[in-house]
């Protein structure tokens, strides 16, 4: 992830769309995970937790993993102001400095597009999900119209399915959920959820 980018956008990354965003994507991946009590959830990628801290209440423990220290200052904040006990805050790239770390469930939201080497990653989530854990991906469906030199322009269902199996994910399921204007550097895009297990 290019880390000072995100640095740079900290203080003004939850706007009002964003939000919504997230409360759609907090809505879509609920469901994959209620009655998950006794559970560990770690948000890779989590930003500012947008997502992760409307999930804290559903698991156990959450721990919320990101490169960018200005994000995880915010987010700190808001676990103080909200008195969040079952969080904890680590700043790392896993892609760089891999934890060796035991979860029941991976949250990915918005934040494959950002990683160059996808299947590094994905075998990396296989390696520290415990035995039936769970990986949750949201992400841009592919776009063609979408060209940036940092960023994947989304993801084919059938691609991400092949790794997913590539690295021993089963019972994966895929679906396109939610259709946005100007949600995707600016262009129409739609998002899917992916679900699979260890």
């Amino acid at each position: 992830m290019e880390e000072n980018i995100f640095n740079q956008l900290a203080n003004k990354y939850d706007t009002k769309e964003r939000k919504e965003l997230a409360n759609i994507i907090v809505t879509a991946i609920t469901e994959e995970i209620k009655n998950q009590k006794r559970k560990t959830l770690l948000d890779y990628g989590c930003g500012t937790g947008l997502v992760g801290l409307e999930l804290s209440n559903l698991v156990d423990q959450i721990l919320f993993f990101d490169s960018s220290e200005q994000m995880l200052g915010i987010l700190k904040e808001k676990i103080s102001q909200t008195k969040i006990t079952n969080a904890e805050v680590i700043d790392s790239d896993l892609t760089k400095n891999p934890l060796h770390l035991k979860v029941d469930i991976i949250i990915v939201s918005l934040v494959l597009l950002h990683v160059p080497n996808t299947d590094q990653i994905l075998q990396y989530f296989y390696s520290i999900l415990n035995v039936d854990g769970k990986l949750i991906i949201v992400d841009f469906d592919k776009n063609e119209t979408i060209n940036h030199p940092k960023v994947h322009n989304g993801f084919k269902h059938a691609e991400l399915k092949t790794s997913l199996i590539k690295f021993g994910f089963k019972n994966i399921e895929i679906k396109t959920f939610h259709h946005g204007k100007n949600i995707f550097m600016n262009q129409d895009a739609s998002l899917f959820i992916s679900t699979s297990s260890k």
